[in-house]
């Protein structure tokens, strides 16, 4: 039996239906049932509640050879740390005397760093917590920044002609889709090939600074905008104004700021074994310019 958290998510969607096409036993961890229908429909057993309530983790864990394990983003809270320490607390509880013997997270780059990383720095949490649990096999991989995270710019875009973060204009970073993080753990969760606590960085196609970034999508959408470095207060006004509660704005501010500093990618160098598939034109032009245009 796997256990997949996030089931109905970017990453958890795609790893719940290659593992029931290999034939394998999966509980998908839903919040919502009628989001996890169509994952049911295909075979999946649903295992609906929340990660916020230690019991039903432990009991849906419990009996699992392996469990893919995320953090979900969760917009409304006043605390974020506090939020991912929480999930972090119920992960490690739920999986002392499960049986479970193989786990693997979606962990970041970054996730090295116990503070200075904002949301990152609890992903290290999670990474040392679950050391802890005695005769556990765990993977983490360490993603890139997310493609997908440039359709939050798409209204600033339209209004202003702009998009920009809080993060140096000459500063080259990884860029990865979802789905070849997917990839990576449908991969390691089929052959459980891994042991004692291992990291795998899951790099994308190319390293890009925003600008150069800026472009592939101005390209794709036949509109032409530009990159903006944002001050600190300045982005997080507009994250604020956007509708992000606070802790979150300061969170993404700190994350920008570790990567800026050198500090988030250490230990990252691209090889052929990081590298995946997706490029950012292949992203921008088959969805990014689709959800534009929409």
């Amino acid at each position: 039996m796997y256990v997949i958290t996030g089931a109905t998510g970017n990453t958890g969607h795609a790893i719940v239906e290659a593992l029931l096409a290999a034939g394998k036993e999966v509980k998908a961890v839903v919040r919502d049932a009628a989001k996890g229908a169509k994952l049911a429909e295909k075979g999946a057993q649903l295992a609906i509640g929340v990660l916020e309530d230690a019991a039903f983790v432990k009991d849906t864990f419990k009996g699992a050879e392996a469990v893919y394990l995320m953090i979900p983003p969760k917009w409304d809270v006043t605390d974020w740390r506090a939020y991912q320490r929480e999930i972090t607390q119920n992960f490690v509880e739920a999986l002392q005397d499960s049986g479970v013997k193989y786990a693997v997270v979606l962990s970041s780059m970054g996730a090295h760093m116990p503070n200075g990383a904002g949301p990152v720095s609890g992903l290290y949490e999670l990474e040392q917590g679950l050391k802890t649990v005695e005769g556990l096999n765990v993977l983490n991989l360490r993603a890139a920044y997310f493609m997908e995270n440039f359709y939050a710019n798409i209204g600033l875009i339209k209004a202003a002609g702009i998009q920009g973060y809080a993060l140096r204009a000459d500063l080259k970073m990884p860029l990865v889709h979802t789905r070849d993080i997917a990839a990576a753990a449908i991969k390691h969760l089929l052959a459980l090939d891994f042991s004692g606590h291992s990291v795998e960085f899951v790099a994308g196609a190319a390293d890009y600074t925003m600008p150069e970034a800026t472009a592939v999508l101005s390209e794709a959408v036949g509109q032409s905008f530009q990159y903006i470095e944002f001050s600190v207060a300045d982005a997080r006004a507009g994250m604020i104004g956007a509708g992000l509660a606070e802790t979150i704005a300061d969170g993404y501010n700190e994350l920008f700021s570790g990567l800026n500093s050198g500090e988030y990618l250490k230990g990252y160098e691209r090889s052929a074994e990081n590298t995946t598939p997706t490029t950012l034109e292949d992203f921008a032009k088959n969805e990014f310019a689709v959800a534009f245009k929409a």
